[in-house]
């Protein structure tokens, strides 16, 4: 197997959600901050891009829900920010 730099852009992706998830359960990092879901997003991004290579439709379609559900969260950190600041 050759590694590729989709191999390596993926890997990167899969390093990021990891270090995330160990800073959650370290509890240097807060489920409900906007880090979080950026750094999940932006993992999975990364996963989905290296897929273009050699696409794997169970890969794909976990990193699409993990994308759009960290979306989901920076949405809602925005919409709880924008309420606090109102208030």
């Amino acid at each position: 197997m050759q590694f590729t730099l989709y191999d390596l852009i993926g890997s990167v992706g899969v390093g990021v959600i990891v270090v995330t998830y160990l800073l959650l359960q370290t509890d240097r990092l807060k489920s409900s901050d906007a880090t979080y879901s950026i750094l999940n997003a932006v993992g999975a991004a990364l996963i989905i891009f290296s897929l273009i290579n050699d696409f794997n439709f169970p890969a794909f379609v976990i990193e699409f829900f993990w994308l759009l559900i960290s979306i989901y969260g920076i949405g809602k950190w925005v919409v709880s920010r924008e309420t606090r600041e109102k208030a």
